[in-house]
């Protein structure tokens, strides 16, 4: 079976995806990526604008939890329990294993959850494989590991169909 490559749905940043719009959408639970998607890597709590956010998801009866890569554990764990959600840190997207048990602990199926993240090959391509909807946002930055570079590079046909066919 083929799997798109391409986003459900294009923002600039998270802050631009709206709790509301979500809620509408029958969204009840986000999957966030936690690196250049919430916060540049490195930092280690959310800033204001962040917590802002959750606080409207939250209101708007959508749970955020964070699903990240990052393979210090202690990365995910102290961010996430600063902006007190749940998370799943070294989820090893693309794979779907992490997708369904985060769906399974809160108690939701694909048709209520989404994921948002920065990368296609890991973020969008997971979400697609568990069957969510799939939300791409620009990254925070490129800065620092040259590899990046090269990922977004071979990313951008995809970004840029995705943001077309999400207009």
């Amino acid at each position: 079976m083929a799997l798109s490559l391409l986003a459900d749905r294009v923002f600039p940043s998270v802050q631009a995806i709206s709790p509301r719009w979500l809620a509408q959408e029958g969204i009840t639970l986000l999957l966030a990526d936690l690196d250049n998607t919430l916060s540049a890597y490195g930092v280690p709590e959310p800033d204001e604008p962040v917590r802002t956010w959750e606080r409207a998801l939250r209101e708007a009866g959508v749970t955020l939890f964070i699903l990240s890569n990052n393979r210090k554990p202690e990365r995910a764990k102290r961010y996430a329990q600063s902006l007190g959600v749940p998370y799943i840190g070294h989820a090893g997207k693309p794979k779907p294993g992490s997708f369904h048990r985060a769906m399974e602990q809160m108690g939701v199926g694909p048709g209520q959850t989404a994921i948002v993240g920065d990368q296609i090959f890991t973020d969008i391509l997971g979400g697609k494989r568990a069957g969510v909807r799939t939300l791409l946002v620009e990254p925070i930055r490129l800065a620092g590991n040259p590899g990046r570079y090269l990922r977004y590079a071979a990313e951008w046909p995809f970004r840029a169909l995705a943001k077309q066919r999400s207009k």
